[in-house]
């Protein structure tokens, strides 16, 4: 059944998809930025087409690469399937940066004001079952005695408001830095990527809200992942990252979790 029946066709599906639903590892995988399709009942919001296939709908080459982890791993994969230019679900409902009506350099037509309802209506759509099936997930492996470390993968721009981002993968925490300080200290022995903590954004640009609600209140190990895109733009740079990572990630978790 559809979430919304008259915010989505049926041929366009539900806003969430899961991938490898029986996954065994401790690890689930979230990607909130996976797409940037667009619900037919908003067209193109006034946009070119390159604008609607750039950074500012969706993080190119984040599902990929998390797709890869998810194989590798064994792991559940989480990911919305609709552009974050509709809902940006790793902002809360009350955020401006839940519903852009500017990104970067471009203006945003069809975001302009919105009305109470229409955020609304976007926020029910989008927002809640996305955030509703991750709490899912996780009370049912609490439920059924596993843990969960939280994962969310995502990627960024290699040049903003014109700044060239020397950063190749950060590694990014809130207030809980467990896993991200064990990963930063593995990544610290190898020269293959510059790892950064907490760049090209950190908690103060209100980016681990995902964390935020899933991670922090039930400490659950947690980290937010950020891929320079240009890294990701094929499959063999896609595979490279996926492998890094997941190698990172293997060896942080054995040496807390033993």
């Amino acid at each position: 059944m559809l979430v919304q029946s008259d915010f989505f066709t049926e041929a366009e599906g539900e806003p969430v998809a899961v991938e490898n639903p029986h996954g065994l590892s401790d690890v689930l995988l979230i990607c909130e930025h996976a797409s940037s399709r667009l619900p037919q009942r908003y067209s193109d919001l006034g946009l070119s087409q390159d604008a609607r296939s750039s950074h500012i709908a969706w993080d190119p080459g984040a599902l990929a690469v998390a797709q890869l982890m998810s194989e590798s791993l064994d792991a559940v994969l989480i990911y919305q399937r609709f552009s974050r230019l509709i809902y940006d679900c790793n902002r809360p409902p009350d955020s401006p940066a839940a519903m852009r009506d500017v990104s970067e350099i471009f203006r945003i037509p069809g975001n302009e004001n919105l009305s109470d309802a229409e955020r609304s209506r976007r926020t029910t759509a989008l927002y809640m079952p996305f955030h509703g099936r991750i709490r899912e997930e996780i009370a049912s492996r609490r439920d059924s005695g596993r843990q969960t470390v939280l994962v969310t993968v995502h990627s960024f721009t290699p040049v903003y408001f014109g700044k060239e981002r020397r950063t190749e993968i950060g590694i990014l925490h809130d207030a809980d830095s467990r896993l991200a300080d064990r990963m930063l200290d593995v990544a610290s022995g190898t020269a293959a990527f510059r790892v950064e903590r907490n760049e090209p954004y950190g908690p103060a640009d209100g980016v681990t809200h995902t964390l935020e609600v899933h991670a922090l209140p039930a400490g659950l190990l947690n980290v937010m992942i950020e891929i320079r895109n240009n890294l990701v733009e094929d499959e063999t740079g896609q595979r490279v990252v996926a492998g890094f990572l997941t190698g990172l990630l293997r060896e942080s978790l054995a040496k807390i979790l033993g």
